[in-house]
């Protein structure tokens, strides 16, 4: 361990770098004797870095039985926009994709009135579920005008997020995106790539991004499992004088 960081945090560091490659949730992690014996340092350390852990959520200590990887479950504000990649940063999550499908279709209406399309016209679907910490969180719906998907398409999507790819390799900035929320269960598809029960409760999320010139250019249905999520906002009161100067 030659990291300028402390050693609590190598330790943390190390264990987070293993959850979702041979650490899955309800996994035991290894006791704190066999830590200590692997890292070589004190009781201390280790104990600083399991508390730190299990303070991020990422474990959860059962008195007497050990450490145990815990299901991603995290708080997501809604501020700013922002990818699943960046979302699951912020949380310590290791996150990557599988995708399903990618196809050109004619644009149902709901995706041709989000994307103000004409009639007829085609568009990139891609079906993706988003892992964090090895686990599925979101099914993911994605569908762009037809110019912009034969771009994406060709880009490595298991491994790089669509917003990225818009913005730093296909010259598409992102500005702002409207969001619609509502609850829903989960159909059969939806149930295998979430890998829960058909009609589990889950979120479903519209959203439509827009670049500029208020153009939209990326339209998602994302269907969160309802057991990891939690949406958090702040709102001023209506009439009170720091809404008014908003």
């Amino acid at each position: 361990m030659t990291s300028e960081a402390p050693l609590y945090a190598q330790i943390e560091q190390a264990l987070v770098a293993r959850l979702g490659v041979d650490l899955h949730p309800g996994d035991r992690l290894p006791t704190e004797d066999e830590l200590i014996a692997e890292f070589g340092v004190s009781r201390i350390t280790v104990r600083r870095a399991l508390q730190n852990l299990a303070a991020r959520n990422l474990i959860v200590t059962k008195r007497g039985q050990g450490s145990f990887v815990a299901r991603p479950s995290f708080r997501q504000p809604l501020t700013a926009l922002t990818g699943f990649v960046e979302d699951m940063d912020a949380h310590g999550f290791r996150s990557r994709a599988q995708v399903l499908s990618v196809e050109e279709i004619v644009a149902p209406p709901e995706v041709r009135s989000a994307l103000e399309l004409p009639l007829g016209a085609k568009v990139t679907h891609i079906q993706r579920v988003r892992l964090a910490a090895g686990q599925p969180v979101s099914f993911d719906d994605t569908y762009l005008p037809i110019d912009l998907g034969r771009l994406v398409a060709q880009d490595d999507l298991e491994n790089e997020q669509i917003f990225t790819l818009l913005e730093q390799r296909h010259d598409t900035p992102l500005i702002e995106a409207e969001y619609a929320l509502q609850a829903d269960t989960a159909d059969a598809l939806v149930a295998e790539a979430l890998q829960v029960a058909e009609g589990t409760a889950v979120f479903r999320i519209e959203r439509t991004s827009f670049t500029t010139g208020q153009k939209p250019v990326d339209y998602e249905i994302l269907h969160y499992r309802g057991d990891t999520i939690t949406f958090t906002t702040r709102l001023p009161r209506a009439g009170t004088q720091e809404s008014d100067q908003r």
